[in-house]
């Protein structure tokens, strides 16, 4: 397992580690600072991808990008519920600006699927998928 650490946002400590924070207040504000700095990245890439002319559109309307955790909370191990974000148009293939509230524990795999279909590469089941989500 790798040993990630932040020292470039005065974290030291191991990302790992810090995942196991026992409900403490340190651990916990570290993970957020951590987690505020992998978004600014994201941020800064899907601004890259916005400003990259692709023809008549650009990377971003082109593209599909989901980003999210792999634990809802890495202390308990458990993964839901575990939000996440689609960013792109898809080539037209996806609707924007929208909040989309799943029930619970609809597996991650169903987003997967769809997202494979739309990217048009016809799947009927993806792991513990269930079936695709309406709405993407």
């Amino acid at each position: 397992m790798a040993v990630r650490s932040y020292p470039q946002i005065s974290v030291p400590d191991s990302h790992h580690s810090l995942s196991h924070h026992d409900f403490n207040p340190g651990k916990l504000a570290k993970l957020a600072k951590i987690d505020t700095y992998h978004i600014a990245q994201v941020a800064y890439f899907l601004g890259k991808l916005r400003e990259a002319h692709d023809g008549e559109n650009t990377l971003l309307d082109n593209s599909m990008i989901m980003y999210g955790g792999g634990m809802a909370n890495g202390n308990l191990h458990n993964h839901s519920p575990l939000p996440c974000f689609v960013a792109g148009g898809g080539a037209g293939s996806l609707k924007g600006g929208q909040h989309m509230d799943y029930k619970t524990d609809t597996p991650m795999s169903n987003l997967l699927l769809t997202l494979l279909n739309k990217a048009g590469i016809p799947q009927k089941s993806l792991g513990d998928s269930t079936g695709m989500l309406a709405g993407v």
